[in-house]
């Protein structure tokens, strides 16, 4: 191994995708020096860089800005916060426009107008763009560089991290005066596409230094994808008709309404779609927009929109979910002193309550949240008189962590803690039962990565580890919090009760590792508000 890398700035980004190059951007607007660590490479890692993505830009007209607030509000349950809607639709106004110019992102140009259009983005493109124009600005970039924990100084404020630099075989240590959390959501590594670096690392991390989380209930996303394939364009199948292996259309399967159809079936059956319902003028757009969605039909001789194609399910967790590190003000802050939080890694229930999709909100969100997040880090930096001296800090990692090899290993770790959050049957169609059943597995398993033997001898065991725990520490808020919220609201729907609660029409918060807590409406059934440790066996 070679010699460790020890670095200091005012501001540490840990992430790489859009919402880590925003923070990096507006830092460095309020003077601050910069450093991202990424986990893969900056530009292409993640799951905003391997497609295309729509962006909630809407123009500051009254009539127009309130019917976008209004588009989901009903779908998310009514949990969204407009005056959170407005900041982030004015931000993200703002930046796409940065994007066109000091970006140089070359936006399509409106035939019968001349004007750019800025409603959407092509991944790969907006990332590239991304990573050079945070270098042209000064940004010193570590890829390859997952963070294995946060630092912290006696008072329990965040100054820095520490991780394992994978290409030159070396650990690394930054220091910093304040660190903005842009790791993604968590995906429990289920193969969707850009989604093997979403392990819910900043939440773990979070959780470890004392930031609490909100709207995990709120992690039950879906996405529908060919058998066999990680491309996660669901919006495409709204022009598909679905059916049974002998030919009978599913009834009520859909893909923005009836996918629980389509997990129910799958549960006993395969199924198959077709994009019957686009003519060509739209499949051609679809091609022009998606050509990676394609790809997987080209390859296998397959016309998607004349034959019928096999599909499933992949969970898609916080990713495609709204729930988060919660943020207690208007700069993303944590509540916890030097450390903010942004992108999927943050709850964007200000904006989307209970419910969203790919790209749209979660675009605007991810540059939006960055945006705040960067500018107040380079704030709270400053205020802090910069980076603290590395023999002050120390690591807050709790778990993961041994040099030696435990009971357990995080292989076995991942795939008990898929089989708890990935079936359709625990973590989508829900119950009460079924999730207390999937939380006591959890629980159990928590144990066995809470034990101080439980690590690795290689950095890169350590960060396998790591990514095991964070997993499981999600899977234990998300069903805790979906317990908790006895209704169905948003995308969190139970078969065991089905109406809406207009007494929970609240914010479901959680926290904690050995002992998870969670507060939030006072539910009607079995579980009760306050401290919720384990659930019996």
């Amino acid at each position: 191994m070679s010699e460790q890398l020890t670095l200091s700035t005012d501001v540490l980004v840990i992430g790489g995708g859009p919402a880590a190059t925003w923070a990096a951007i507006h830092a460095r607007d309020a003077g601050a020096e910069v450093i991202i660590v990424d986990k893969g490479y900056c530009g292409t890692s993640g799951t905003t860089a391997p497609a295309g993505t729509g962006v909630w830009y809407v123009a500051p007209d009254p009539d127009e800005r309130a019917k976008a607030k209004a588009s989901r509000e009903t779908l998310g349950g009514n949990l969204a916060d407009h005056a959170w809607m407005d900041r982030v639709l004015d931000q993200t106004y703002a930046n796409m426009h940065r994007l066109g110019t000091e970006g140089r992102y070359p936006f399509p140009v409106d035939d019968r107008t001349g004007e750019p259009i800025r409603t959407g983005v092509q991944g790969p493109e907006y990332m590239r763009r991304m990573r050079a124009w945070v270098q042209r600005r000064g940004v010193q970039i570590l890829d390859h560089s997952p963070v294995l924990e946060l630092l912290t100084d006696a008072s329990g404020a965040v100054g820095g991290a520490v991780g394992y630099q994978r290409q030159a075989d070396r650990d690394f240590r930054v220091t910093a005066g304040a660190v903005v959390l842009a790791t993604g959501g968590c995906a429990f590594l289920s193969t969707a596409l850009g989604t093997n670096v979403d392990t819910g690392d900043g939440a773990l991390m979070a959780a470890e230094v004392g930031a609490s989380f909100s709207g995990m209930e709120f992690a039950n996303a879906y996405a529908i994808v060919p058998k066999g394939s990680t491309v996660t364009k669901t919006a495409y199948y709204g022009y598909a008709t679905f059916f049974h292996a002998d030919g009978r259309i599913v009834e009520g399967a859909g893909s923005m309404k009836g996918r629980s159809m389509i997990a129910r079936t799958l549960l006993n059956e395969p199924v198959f779609a077709q994009l019957d319902r686009a003519d060509e003028t739209v499949a051609a757009k679809m091609r022009k927009g998606q050509p990676n969605f394609f790809l997987q039909f080209d390859r296998r001789g397959i016309d998607p929109f004349t034959q019928r194609f096999e599909v499933d399910l992949l969970a898609e967790g916080t990713v495609r979910g709204t729930g988060g590190i919660d943020v207690v003000d208007d700069d993303c802050w944590t509540g916890v002193p030097g450390l903010y939080a942004a992108g999927d890694a943050a709850t964007r229930e200000r904006i989307c309550g209970g419910f969203t999709g790919g790209g749209s909100h979660n675009s605007a969100w991810a540059m939006s949240s960055g945006s705040f997040a960067g500018a107040a880090a380079a704030r709270a930096s400053r205020s802090a008189g910069g980076a603290v001296p590395i023999d002050r800090l120390r690591g807050a990692g709790t778990v993961g962590l041994s040099l030696t090899h435990g009971s357990l290993s995080a292989d076995e770790v991942v795939a008990a803690a898929q089989a708890e959050l990935t079936p359709f049957d625990k973590n989508y169609i829900r119950t009460g039962d079924r999730m207390a059943a999937a939380l006591r597995g959890l629980d159990s398993l928590w144990d066995g990565v809470a034990d101080s033997s439980y690590g690795a001898p290689t950095p890169a065991g350590r960060i396998r580890t790591r990514e095991a725990a964070a997993i499981t520490a999600v899977g234990r808020w998300i069903y805790r919090s979906a317990l908790a919220r006895t209704e169905s609201r948003g995308m969190s729907k139970r078969d065991d009760i089905p109406g809406l609660d207009p007494a929970q029409q609240a914010h479901v918060r959680t926290g904690g590792l050995d002992e998870v807590w969670v507060s939030g409406p006072r539910p009607t059934g079995h579980v009760g508000t306050g401290t919720l440790a384990r659930i019996p066996a």
